[in-house]
């Protein structure tokens, strides 16, 4: 093949690209309808790296080198977001022109990390943000930027958290004070590895505990407070969640607000998962008093059906989006003290070289309108409340908690005597086995739970009344020799 000329080909271009979507196209119908009846195609990690291998030397002996038959092998190996059994983790199935934008900043590959690098790019990211920002009530000067995912988006708030509250100038000193934060005890691990990267160790994640439906009881804030300073911590946060990733519950955001400016603390929301409830007109109240934040970290790509990793960190504060990363780079910058220019995103985000990622956001709001989120969270939360009162009229099953957001735990109880945690285990690995439903588990008390999050518009009543059913029978079979 000659270099550069036809590896850059126009025209191969034009024609691989029509047989690729045109096989993403079948892949969402056959989802959609459920012509392709599973989810999953469960093998080993040994089988599917010698699937991976028998891929590879296909293609290199195929003349055409036709990536769509590639992508058609890999397809087969990958979860079907878009199918109606798709109840597993935390991530949309996208909108099909969500799915094209991220093809074409693919293409453009513009870095971003500078102005001139991304100049559409850094101006829709601040539209995507700027807009974000008053649907979650924060005043006119509020700012921030997406980043590559909740975690790095949590990790990114709390070092402003750090550096807004902690003793001393710890951006250029380190931090020489034992500091602290205090969250639910049902909070993302992801808060924890951010205290423990800032070198807080164990002990700066201070665990506040959960009322009955596992959200943070307010009224022990103060007690652990106390009992934490008494300890020789320096506690400068309260992270909120919004939701809690096990169990879709929301933490009270108005208390929690209320007590950290009593304390003068920073106040985090961790609403990677449920913050895009202020799009839902049904279900904002979830998350009212969010707008009370220091800080807000949300993934589009969780409930609104946007390409992963797209996250947006917001702060009520607009210098701590600015000085967050400050410090010098005189290649990029004439001037690197001027850190609260916002179309220099390097100045402000770990990335330095980062996607166009809201190139995805911005063309859902610009081609389908917020309306699309709105109805996208209200149609999921809707289901998952279907989908409780299901399992609470079901005699053989036990709800967590019910549901606040379209996450669902529950597990599998029939009558006699069994060993629950195993039998719950034991069917999640047969419902993976067979592939028609994906669903995980998490562990709540110490017991194991089947964890659900309906993330599919099409998922209907229909469907969790068919995953109940086999549920039984699998369960039912269980412990039969």
């Amino acid at each position: 093949m000659k270099f550069p000329e036809e590896v850059f080909s126009s025209q191969r271009f034009r024609e691989q690209g029509a047989a690729v979507i045109e096989l993403i196209a079948n892949c969402m119908e056959d989802s959609i309808s459920e012509k392709q009846n599973k989810v999953i195609e469960m093998t080993d990690p040994e089988s599917a790296m010698r699937e991976v291998q028998q891929w590879f030397n296909r293609c290199t002996v195929d003349d055409s080198k036709d990536v769509s038959k590639l992508f058609a092998d890999i397809y087969q190996r990958t979860i079907r977001l878009h199918h109606p059994g798709y109840l597993g983790h935390q991530i949309s199935p996208p909108l099909p022109d969500a799915a094209l934008a991220a093809l074409f900043s693919d293409f453009l590959n513009n870095g971003m990390g500078v102005f001139e690098m991304g100049i559409a790019g850094t101006a829709i990211e601040r539209f995507v943000v700027k807009s974000l920002a008053k649907k979650m009530g924060f005043p006119e000067s509020a700012d921030g930027f997406l980043t590559s995912g909740g975690t790095l988006g949590n990790l990114t708030a709390l070092l402003a958290a750090r550096r807004a509250k902690a003793v001393g100038d710890v951006w250029e000193s380190g931090v020489n004070r034992k500091t602290a934060l205090l969250v639910s005890a049902q909070a993302h691990y992801c808060v924890d590895r951010s205290a423990r990267v800032m070198g807080w160790g164990a002990e700066g994640v201070v665990k506040v505990p959960v009322k009955e439906d596992f959200t943070m009881d307010v009224e022990q804030l103060e007690l652990t407070l106390q009992t934490a300073r008494a300890e020789g911590l320096e506690v400068i946060a309260v992270v909120g969640s919004a939701c809690s990733t096990a169990t879709g519950t929301f933490d009270d955001l108005e208390g929690i607000g209320a007590f950290c400016q009593q304390h003068g603390l920073w106040f985090h929301v961790d609403g990677a998962h449920g913050a895009a409830s202020v799009y839902s007109k049904q279900y904002a109240d979830r998350v009212k008093g969010l707008h009370l934040a220091d800080s807000v970290v949300m993934d589009f790509h969780k409930l609104l059906m946007t390409p992963a990793l797209a996250t947006a960190v917001l702060f009520k504060e607009e210098k701590w989006a600015a000085k967050n990363f400050a410090q010098k780079a005189e290649y990029l910058w004439d001037d690197a003290n001027h850190v609260d220019d916002w179309h220099d995103l390097a100045k402000r985000t770990f990335e330095c070289t980062k996607s166009m990622i809201a190139l995805k956001v911005f063309t859902i709001l610009a081609v389908h309108g917020e309306r699309v989120f709105d109805e996208n969270v209200t149609t999921l939360y809707r289901s998952a409340s279907e989908f409780g009162g299901l399992l609470e009229r079901a005699e053989d099953f036990e709800l967590a908690t019910l549901p606040q957001s379209n996450i669902v735990c529950f597990r599998f109880t029939p009558k006699g005597e069994h060993d629950l945690d195993l039998l719950n285990r034991k069917v999640r690995e047969e419902l993976l086995s067979t592939g028609e439903f994906y669903i995980v588990q998490t562990t709540l008390r110490g017991q194991v739970w089947l964890r659900t999050t309906i993330a599919n518009p099409f998922t209907k009543i229909s469907h969790f009344e068919n995953l109940i059913d086999e549920i039984r029978r699998v369960g039912n079979g269980v412990f039969v020799d």
